[in-house]
């Protein structure tokens, strides 16, 4: 256990972040899910939309160091590979 004022203000303040970077995190993954959802639908026009949207969460998570930007850049790569699977077999 933190004896110092300042470990205690620390462990306090990293309390307060885990609870906001979990709820980020989790909402990413929530918009992710959506878009699986409608690339599992085969609606390339709710998908676009869907990838739009989790390409925002997911930049807005980066921008706020809940998550490396790389990482957040790989993600958007791979779906919207998956994007551009579906789009090629639709046509």
């Amino acid at each position: 256990m933190a004896h110092s004022l300042q470990a205690k203000k620390r462990a306090r303040q990293n309390v307060k972040k885990k609870v906001s970077n979990r709820a980020r995190k989790s909402q990413a993954r929530t918009q992710i899910k959506h878009f699986e959802a409608a690339v599992a639908g085969g609606d390339v026009a709710a998908a676009s939309e869907q990838l739009r949207l989790v390409t925002k969460k997911l930049d807005k998570t980066a921008a706020t160091s809940t998550m490396h930007k790389k990482t957040a850049a790989r993600k958007k790569s791979r779906l919207a590979k998956e994007l551009n699977a579906l789009k090629a077999k639709k046509s």
